[in-house]
């Protein structure tokens, strides 16, 4: 297979073959408690999870859709199969055990070779169910469980799951959350010990392969006192003439004086809605780090969040948006200061072209004894064209005198200096354009380890191939 040297050896091709679905097992379109009934016995669920399950699908049907940000008219759960798997699916920790077809989606992706080259452990996620799951031995040998949640579920960890699973993200926060209690499916359970700190970064790659379906997988992520991890999540999908939707929970709970940092690239295909919610809570001295490329999916509602309830904790955000054709990306974060000498630093850029609608949403609370918190949200946004758009939707609400909170939004063009500039150095206009391009998305890249950094670089270049304009 020709590897991804390169640049110019990729095509949007890498992202949307797809493989026809030849003896899967799948659940009937729509939602119903028969349904949920039905994904709960596939999984094989203990009483208190499938009785979740239920009590999260009676809060789906009374909670009503959101109707301040993008439209979502086009997604008719109706049309939406909630759960898909090869009939012959089993996870493995072999990779030679995988199923062919699946195998051949993930060696294009790159997984195996990523694994081999520079990660501590890998899952790989095919439409509603884990493929594959590994760790490295010196890994486990720190006592790091990295598993599907499946699984620990069933073992020693069950309680531990139960005590966390859709605690910071109940299923009455907003109703795809519920939705999520209802049919999620797949995802990875961590936990990393004591004083334990991963060298190298864990990853879960997320394939959705079939039209008209959903993916609901939830990863439960908990680094111990004084521990130390970085995780990375990465997601694509073919294109289709139908809609398909995300709906993930990422709950991540960072111990005392524990670092975690959470990197994820989304390459959703243009017919996906994007309804993924992801929330962090960080203990005393803690500190949570995001970093976020968003690239693909219809339309996205996505604001990672974190509160900081311990004194001293700390949350940096770095996060980039490209907004094209037929997207309207809603995306941003929100930060809550509970504890004192609380510190938040965002730094959020968004890009957006033919035609494209990129919001920045913020949300900064400080609350009343959160005494010495500070807050810094720093958003710029690159239009490339006069018929997209690009907007900054920030909201403050601060409850003590003793803070200290800004917010700053810059909105531009590229010069016509800049690549006349770049031109007179024998730079073709399309070339002078993506190098300015990656070069206000550098924020985002540097944050990421090389491979990724390589990989966000090549998207950039793949959505401005050809705007010129």
């Amino acid at each position: 297979m020709k590897e991804r040297s390169v640049i110019e050896d990729v095509s949007r091709e890498f992202y949307d073959f797809r493989y026809e679905e030849k003896d899967y097992y799948k659940v009937d379109e729509g939602l119903s408690a028969e349904i949920v009934e039905q994904i709960s016995k596939e999984k094989n669920d203990p009483d208190w999870m499938r009785e979740f399950r239920l009590r999260s699908l009676e809060q789906y049907n009374k909670i009503r859709v959101p109707e301040w940000g993008p439209s979502i008219d086009g997604l008719n759960m109706d049309n939406i199969v909630t759960y898909v798997r090869p009939k012959d699916n089993k996870m493995s920790a072999d990779w030679n055990e995988v199923p062919e077809d699946i195998k051949e989606t993930f060696e294009k992706l790159g997984i195996p070779k990523a694994e081999r080259e520079g990660l501590a452990g890998v899952g790989a996620q095919y439409d509603s169910e884990l493929v594959y799951h590994n760790v490295r031995e010196e890994v486990a040998a720190q006592g790091v469980i990295y598993t599907d949640l499946e699984s620990a579920m069933h073992g020693p960890y069950e309680q531990m799951i139960k005590d966390h699973f859709m605690k910071l993200v109940p299923p009455s926060d907003h109703k795809f959350a519920a939705l999520h209690g209802a049919v999620w499916s797949g995802g990875s359970f961590v936990y990393v010990p004591k004083g334990v700190t991963v060298e190298i970064p864990l990853q879960s790659y997320f394939r959705l392969n079939a039209p008209g379906a959903g993916q609901f997988e939830h990863t439960l992520i908990i680094v111990d006192e004084g521990a130390n991890l970085h995780f990375i999540e990465g997601c694509s999908a073919p294109k289709y003439n139908v809609a398909n939707l995300h709906a993930g929970c990422v709950e991540l709970f960072v111990g005392k004086n524990a670092t975690l940092r959470y990197s994820t690239i989304e390459n959703w295909s243009k017919n996906m809605y994007n309804l993924n919610t992801k929330r962090a809570i960080v203990e005393e001295g803690g500190k949570m780090q995001w970093v976020s490329g968003s690239f693909g999916s219809h339309v996205s509602y996505l604001y990672p969040m974190t509160i900081l309830k311990g004194d001293d904790s700390q949350m940096e955000y770095t996060g980039i948006t490209f907004a094209g054709s037929g997207q309207n990306l809603d995306t941003g974060m929100k930060v809550v200061h509970t504890g004192k000498d609380t510190k938040s630093v965002v730094s959020a850029k968004s890009i957006s072209k033919d035609g494209g609608i990129s919001t920045f949403r913020s949300a900064v609370v400080v609350n009343h004894d959160a005494k010495g918190a500070k807050s810094s949200v720093d958003c710029a946004s690159l239009m490339l064209d006069d018929i997209s758009r690009s907007d900054t939707i920030p909201s403050m609400d601060v409850r003590t005198d003793d803070a200290d909170v800004g917010h700053e939004a810059k909105i531009g063009r590229i010069s016509d200096e800049a690549i006349f500039y770049l031109m007179s150095r024998g730079i073709s206009e399309e070339d002078a354009r993506t190098m300015i391009v990656s070069g206000f998305a550098d924020d985002v890249s540097k944050e990421l380890p090389l491979e990724y950094a390589v990989e966000m670089n090549n998207l950039i270049r793949l959505e401005m191939k050809g705007s010129i304009g």
